[in-house]
């Protein structure tokens, strides 16, 4: 398996705060570890379902570790922002020291940010769509694509 693609970053599509950090690891994760899909698509519903979780949960920032692998998994909340920035090497891998505070802590700190994010960083009034240059890393774009492709002479 290639190491590109090997995360699966879920995310509010609509989220201001969400967004930053999107650009955030596109302009960061050189290796291109991480695909994304917003909360609100097909792809994150159904990979939530999967695992059990609620999709109609917008609350919360998910990775599926291993993605495409056969034994995928799930971290959610201050441990998949914890897993993105580990990820994305030096200088965001030093925020895993915050990973020795009590992770009901860190949730606890995560939820309230989650809160109040829209009031924050903002809301949009649909997801943002990426750049050409990025929409092959996504995986809702990638499909919304396979169902529709743009016919003769569709801007791209």
């Amino acid at each position: 398996m290639s190491d590109r693609g090997q995360h699966l970053l879920l995310y509010d599509g609509v989220c201001g705060l969400c967004d930053r950090l999107v650009q955030a690891v596109l302009a960061r994760d050189r290796g291109a570890l991480f695909d994304f899909a917003s909360l609100q698509s097909p792809a994150a519903r159904a990979v939530l379902g999967q695992f059990g979780q609620n999709p109609d949960d917008l609350n919360t920032l998910y990775v599926v570790v291993g993605y495409q692998s056969a034994a995928p998994r799930l971290v959610s909340r201050s441990s998949a922002a914890l897993f993105v920035s580990e990820t994305l090497g030096w200088p965001w891998k030093a925020a895993r020291l915050l990973g020795v505070l009590p992770h009901g802590l860190l949730d606890w700190a995560y939820d309230v940010v989650a809160r109040h994010r829209y009031r924050l960083f903002g809301r949009y009034d649909q997801c943002v769509i990426p750049r050409p240059e990025h929409r092959a890393r996504f995986v809702d774009t990638r499909e919304e694509l396979a169902r529709h492709p743009p016919g003769p002479g569709a801007a791209s």
